[in-house]
């Protein structure tokens, strides 16, 4: 049998006995009448980064073709800011390869993910989706090889403290139960994402743990499995959207908010991505870090001041990155070292057998493990546009092929110390900063468009909402006026609290 099928947790894959990118029209309305499904969900990003879904009831045989193959118009002004509301009809036709069974709905139901069109029948110009499409292809183009990503998303469960026992405060990295209080919460999460075609690497409590005013508040995080870029971030998206609505019927409370209360641990979005050719990672030659990942850098390095304009979208965003604390501020990158921008994190490189080391009884492995070599982004927060990120990343990490001097950038800017330490200062030194707010987010962003707008792949309307919207926030000033006050930083992570 198929490796790719055995065991497959989704049920729309283990029914129809194929992959889920080889789904057609006629497998959708075999597993629709075959499984006696009744309704149909559309869904669709939009501009707050958030999920919408429009439902379908399926009147008959007719009318589930005719919404399969022509999708369904939606008002385009009330989903993105960037559309008049005098040309606002848009179409949404769906993506059959990302199908699967509502784990949540009472009446059987299949949902998609949905694709934007204009009224001239062509993909959505300015569509998160669609330019992560377009950043995928021009890396492509430039490169001849494929962009791959996975996310790694941390949130907190906020519930009432049952006072049985207590975490150790900001210890809670690897917890088990009973000290973590909610790993059945999430491994329940993780097997309706896997359900709903996620793949996942791992998940396992954070280092986030306190109690306020009778609430515990745990910090959780759930990493996926490298896949090309666009599926990571459809991953992503279902996954948040299948927490909150688990966290729901539980009577739970979830934030992926960047920041979450003055000392304590933040929740971050780490980006790890990786460059395939004739399905081969191209991260390693020779079992060092190759050409073609430090171009990938070096790109990163130049526009990591703008990334944060897709990855870090509200005034909380900035309260994460500040200096000496495990988020990173300078724009630097290293291995295995979790003060840069950029790590590489350690990548099986011994020359040992450790499973036959550990398991005696075993033969040699002979396992591959220059597959599992990525680079992490360890900028992004939970406040994060996923397609704008991911495509952003896609589009710094190409630019480092276009570059002359990319691999002097990747050598000026490798770190192998900890940059924070007193003794590093002068290192530190020579190091440029990220933006300190949203709106100097958005300067960055101005000065850099360009490279983000070549190859077609962010539409020039796209890069003026998303700075007209980070200097909306007029933060400049913001992280020094509230300082140490704790009940104004509450009052801020309060309005951006489900962000994202």
């Amino acid at each position: 049998m198929n490796k790719e099928l055995e065991m497959n947790p989704n049920r729309v894959v283990a029914y129809l006995g194929k992959p889920c990118r080889e789904f057609t029209k006629a497998d959708i309305v075999r597993y629709i009448a075959e499984n006696g499904v009744r309704m149909v969900n559309f869904m669709y990003p939009a501009g707050d980064g958030r999920l919408k879904t429009l439902n379908f009831v399926i009147n008959n045989a007719a009318y589930l073709d005719a919404i399969l193959t022509c999708g369904e118009r939606v008002d385009g002004s009330s989903l993105f800011p960037f559309i008049e509301a005098g040309s606002s009809d848009l179409y949404v036709l769906p993506r059959f390869s990302t199908a699967f069974l509502d784990p949540f709905a009472q009446i059987p139901t299949l949902s998609m993910l949905c694709s934007y069109f204009n009224k001239d029948g062509e993909p959505l110009e300015s569509s998160p989706e669609n330019t992560l499409r377009k950043a995928c292809r021009a890396f492509n183009e430039v490169t001849g090889m494929e962009f791959q990503a996975m996310g790694e998303l941390e949130y907190y469960v906020i519930a009432p403290d049952e006072g049985l026992f207590p975490a150790t405060d900001q210890k809670g990295y690897h917890e088990s139960a009973p000290y973590a209080k909610f790993n059945e919460f999430r491994t329940e999460c993780m097997a309706y994402i896997a359900q709903a075609g996620g793949e996942i690497k791992y998940g396992h409590s954070e280092v986030g743990n306190f109690t306020i005013d009778g609430l515990i508040y745990e910090q959780n995080e759930i990493e996926f499995l490298p896949v090309d870029a666009c599926r990571a971030a459809d991953q992503l998206m279902i996954a948040k959207w299948i927490i909150r609505n688990l966290a729901f019927k539980y009577g739970y409370d979830i934030t992926f908010a960047p920041k979450i209360t003055a000392g304590k641990a933040g929740s971050g979005l780490h980006v790890h991505m990786r460059i395939m050719k004739d399905g081969k990672n191209c991260m390693l030659d020779g079992g060092v870090l190759s050409e073609a990942a430090r171009r990938a850098i070096a790109g990163m390095m130049e526009l990591a001041p703008s990334i944060t304009a897709f990855g870090n979208t509200n005034p909380t965003s900035y309260f994460r990155l500040v200096p000496h604390q495990e988020a990173p501020t300078n724009i630097c990158w290293g291995d295995r070292n979790r003060s840069v921008l950029v790590r590489v994190p350690l990548g099986w490189a011994a020359k040992s057998d450790m499973c036959r080391i550990a398991n005696p009884l075993e033969e040699d492995s002979n396992y591959d493990t220059t597959q599992k070599q990525t680079v992490e982004m360890r900028s992004p927060d939970g406040s994060a546009d996923i397609y704008q990120l991911i495509a952003g990343l896609a589009v710094a990490c190409r630019y480092g092929f276009e570059l002359d001097n990319a691999l002097e950038i990747a050598e000026r800017t490798y770190v192998n110390v900890n940059i924070h330490q007193k003794e590093n200062a002068d290192k530190l030194a020579l190091l440029a900063q990220l933006p300190d707010s949203c709106v100097a987010s958005a300067d960055c962003l101005q000065r850099q468009r360009a490279v983000f707008e070549e190859h077609n792949v962010f539409s020039p309307a796209m890069i003026d909402g998303i700075i007209k919207r980070l200097r909306s926030y007029d933060d400049a000033a913001l992280r020094a006026s509230i300082g140490g006050d704790k009940e104004k930083m509450l009052e801020l992570v309060r309005k951006y609290f489900h962000c994202g």
